[in-house]
């Protein structure tokens, strides 16, 4: 049996305003039943300030926590950062704590004042053609910019991965994870971050993990591009491929919905796979500055 007793999915939005459709959360038990979506406490879109309130002080008892963002940036690869900033910061927890001390003033947890910074923009590709100078760095070469080591692995299962340093396109992720990273730093600790805070889970209370939820649609069955779904049908037959019952939801769905109503399931199904906690690849240099996706092994 797990040491987990809950295993709860957040489908994340890097989007500059105070409520978001694009947030989904989904929480399941290990007692086998269909994972539920967590209503907003007023009933209303949830907020990046009412989901660091729901980790901070409304998690049930050993939650395994899976946030759909990335929770650094590449390191590896050019040895910081931000090479060639003097400021550029040493680990993950001091870029959490970079980049919300620059978004002081941003309101709802936006992350517009880094990516707008006289500096940081020189490294990431923004709207209007505004690519930075530095967003191609030595020896990163592909077109999507620079990869953590964990973005590497989810490639090679068939993912198509894009940088965090990208904030253009249906598809990129850096807004969300500039974003969360904001969420993160104002946990202060409170529930640990895999493997950000230590190679191995600690054995007991709840933990944060980062997820891709094209993983989890893998996993159940599903090509890679082709993850997302937008029906009841499509969600409970990758229900059922991960053991879960049907979601008793019915008609057309959002994917953000969906997205995390199958990775809460799939979170519980694979929390005591030991391959995907040691993962080929992740030293203690790689986890406390790049981090990993749970699942990426």
């Amino acid at each position: 049996m797990s040491r987990f007793r809950h295993f709860m999915a957040i489908d994340w939005s890097g989007a500059a305003r105070a409520r978001h459709k694009g947030i989904a959360i989904a929480l399941c038990g290990r007692n086998g039943a269909a994972p539920v979506l967590l209503p907003a406490p007023d009933h209303c879109h949830w907020s990046r300030e009412g989901v660091l309130a729901l980790l901070r002080g409304g998690l049930p008892a050993d939650t395994l926590v899976g946030l759909d963002l990335g929770i650094s940036l590449p390191f590896a690869d050019a040895g910081a950062f931000f090479p060639g900033w003097d400021e550029s910061p040493a680990d993950a927890r001091a870029l959490w704590a970079m980049i919300d001390a620059v978004c002081r003033d941003d309101p709802h947890l936006a992350a517009t004042s880094f990516v707008d910074h006289p500096i940081a923009s020189a490294y990431f590709r923004r709207h209007g053609g505004r690519e930075g100078p530095r967003f191609h760095l030595a020896p990163a070469e592909h077109k999507r910019g620079r990869f953590r080591l964990t973005e590497a692995a989810q490639a090679a299962r068939g993912c198509k991965p894009y940088s965090n340093f990208n904030l253009v396109g249906a598809a990129q992720v850096g807004k969300s994870s500039l974003t969360g990273m904001r969420l993160l730093h104002r946990l202060g600790g409170h529930v640990p971050v895999w493997p950000i805070d230590g190679l191995a889970p600690p054995a007991g209370g709840s933990l944060i993990v980062e997820i891709y939820t094209t993983i989890a649609a893998v996993a159940a069955g599903r090509l890679a591009g082709r993850a997302k779904m937008h029906d009841a049908r499509e969600l409970d037959t990758a229900l059922g491929a991960l053991g879960s019952p049907p979601s008793g939801l019915m008609g057309a769905l959002d994917d953000h919905t969906t997205d995390a109503i199958l990775t809460a399931a799939w979170l519980r199904r694979h929390a005591d796979d030991a391959t995907l906690w040691q993962p080929a690849g992740l030293t203690t240099d790689i986890a406390r500055t790049e981090g990993w996706t749970f699942g990426a092994a």
